[in-house]
Order: structure tokens, then sequence, then C-alpha cells
């Protein structure tokens, strides 16, 4: 079975403040404006909504709120994809390629990449690992992962002085592609002052 890691440019923070905030104008736009894509992802669960999973909307709806959110935690994974919908909506995309579909312990290959180039202030692998916000009920997919700014721009210059000692080892092509993202995504974390990444491996 496959994975993939889905990344966002935004400022974590603001997006875990949406959680709970209760803006009813955000939800208003969101179903106005991505309607069609709220039903696709209805008719994609249409047999976990049939059983009794909230739609994208209401999902949606109980994340923005702060809940009511139901007890079966067999139906959590639809807050967890209202959360990553408010990270694509509030966010820029980064390109995945490299991430998406990936098999098996591809997020740890690239950690041991990332760190043979001495690059230790980030790890794709902790988006496999990490939790979704405060109070935001979770069961398995989707998971989730941030990188601050700061952490960010350390990573950047841990490779910035990788490059300056000349210390190059060797890597397979795949992950030196892979390798590649995470830079791009670092630059871009670092042209935007409090803007970090956000990821879901789903």
């Amino acid at each position: 079975m496959s994975s993939s890691l889905s990344v966002y440019l935004l400022d974590p923070k603001a997006a875990r403040a949406l959680v709970g905030s209760g803006d009813d104008q955000l939800l208003d736009v969101i179903r106005d404006r991505f309607g069609d894509d709220l039903a696709a992802d209805d008719r994609y669960f249409s047999s976990r909504i049939a059983e009794g999973a909230p739609t994208a909307y209401e999902a949606l709806r109980a994340v923005v709120h702060g809940g009511p959110y139901d007890e079966d935690e067999e139906y959590a994974f639809q807050y967890g994809y209202a959360y990553k919908r408010l990270c694509s909506l509030t966010g820029a995309f980064l390109d995945n390629s490299s991430f998406c579909p990936f098999r098996g312990d591809w997020l740890e290959t690239v950690d041991e990449g990332l760190r043979a180039l001495r690059i230790k202030a980030v790890s794709v692998a902790d988006f496999g690992y990490g939790g979704l916000p405060r109070g935001i009920p979770s069961y398995d997919l989707p998971r989730c992962g941030e990188w601050t700014h700061e952490e960010c721009l350390e990573a950047l210059e841990q490779f910035e002085r990788t490059k300056r000692e000349g210390h190059a080892p060797p890597l397979e092509p795949e992950v030196v592609d892979a390798v590649m993202d995470v830079i791009g995504w670092l630059r871009h974390a670092e042209a935007r002052p409090g803007l970090g990444v956000v990821g879901f491996v789903s």
C-alpha cells in the first residue's frame, strides 16, 4: 500500500488558530468556492458517510468551531482531512513529486540523506509521526507535522555550511531528488518571513 506526503507553505501558528476560531465567514467562503471539492470528497467516502461518518463540510465546521466531534474514533479521519483542507486553502502547495506516492520507510530514507548532508533541523519522517492540533480527534490517517520558520532557516544554513565545506557524500539519485525538493521547500520558507511548512501523510 502506498502513501502520500502533501506539504504546504504557511504560518503553522495561524493554521492552528483556525481550529476553534468559529470563523463562519471562512466556512461560507469554502462552501461557496469549493463546494465541488467537498462533494467529490463526499462521493469518495460515501460508504463511510453512509455508516455515520460526518460529511466533508460537517467535519470542517466541527474543526472551525472546536466541535462537537463524533465520538466514534473510526470517523476521526474526516476531521484530519478537514484540517488539511484548511491548510491547503490558506497556504501554498509545495512540490511533492518525490513523495507522491511513496512506499515503506521512504521518509526515513530521505531523512538519512538529509543527515548525511548534516541537515538535522528538520525531518520529513516527523510529518508521519506528528499529531493534529490539540482538540482535533485523531485516529490513524492523516498524520500531520510542521516545521517552524526558524527550523527551516536553521536547516538551510546547515545545508549551506555543508556546501561550503565541500561535504558531498554519495547518495542514490532518487534520494538526491527528494533532498533537493526539501531544499526547495526551505528556500520558499526563507523568502517568506514567519512562514513554515506543514505536511500531511495520508
